[in-house]
């Protein structure tokens, strides 16, 4: 899967959005990527967590883990090519933790992944959560990088496609002084 490809298949789905965005992370955007516009398609879904999971094909991974709800897809397809098992970590109490007797054993070799990473926030708390239940994360992967490569993390990190947006703090934001409203198409509000 090319980064031409992944693109492609978001702009036709809708997935790609232009205008003006409030992110979970809080800051403004003129770019919004809703992967559930293109996940909601299997073979969409295939075709993406196949293409993340080539990139970690030798890694030796047993488990890929995602955080909740955006991820859960990505994770179950890179799991499915790589045929290892698929978990997802959800926020309890403001934390990011396995629930749902899901479990690690200590020292597992595991893939953490994503649909978008922006800041890279929630993608570190599923890795703090794998390594404080005493698993090992080999790699990092999304299908989308929005950081600007700002988003760094000690292990592999892969992404299948970068795509380039502005963004900005609220109170400095030029399409809010410019008079537009910010929406927040999201799940997280």
């Amino acid at each position: 899967m090319t980064e031409k490809e992944t693109l492609a298949l978001y702009e036709k789905t809708g997935a790609l959005m232009r205008g003006h965005f409030r992110l979970t992370s809080g800051l403004h955007s003129d770019v919004y990527l809703q992967s559930a516009l293109v996940l909601q398609y299997p073979e969409h879904a295939e075709a993406l967590g196949r293409g993340l999971a080539d990139a970690f094909r030798d890694a030796g991974a047993r488990t890929v883990l995602a955080p909740a709800i955006g991820g859960i897809l990505v994770a179950h397809e890179v799991a499915r090519a790589l045929g290892i098992r698929a978990l997802f970590t959800e926020r309890e109490q403001n934390v990011m933790t396995l629930r749902r007797g899901f479990t690690l054993e200590r020292d597992e070799p595991c893939l953490v992944v994503e649909d978008v990473i922006t800041t890279g926030g929630s993608t570190r708390e599923v890795v703090r959560c794998v390594e404080g239940l005493g698993g090992r994360v080999l790699g990092v992967g999304s299908l989308i990088d929005r950081s600007g490569g700002t988003a760094a993390f000690p292990v592999k990190r892969v992404a299948l496609a970068t795509v380039t947006a502005s963004t900005f703090k609220p109170e400095e934001c030029p399409l809010c002084k410019a008079g537009g409203t910010a929406i927040k198409p999201g799940s997280r509000v």
